[in-house]
């Protein structure tokens, strides 16, 4: 019977290591950022791994009043090249 608990604890040690190895990948990856572009960089947009925005960028060249609709297409090009990472 303590042959059994011996190996429990063996068990034990190596699920509270991967727990410990999985915590410090996770933290790693939320520190990590991606940038996500969109036609020629004219928009970019910046996440983090935990996938909160950190920035973005718009080229003033797309800042047309007259034609808000592509720039909305742009950030939206951006946002989802950046999460696909």
């Amino acid at each position: 019977m303590m042959r059994g608990m011996g190996n429990m604890q063996g068990m034990m040690k190596q699920v509270q290591k991967m727990q410990k190895e999985m915590a410090e990948a996770q933290e790693l990856l939320n520190k990590t950022e991606f940038t996500g572009k969109a036609t020629n960089e004219l928009v970019k947009a910046v996440f983090t791994g935990d996938r909160r925005m950190k920035d973005i960028q718009i080229n003033e060249e797309v800042v047309d009043p007259d034609d808000i609709e592509m720039l909305q297409d742009l950030v939206v090009m951006a946002v989802n090249d950046a999460i696909a990472q």
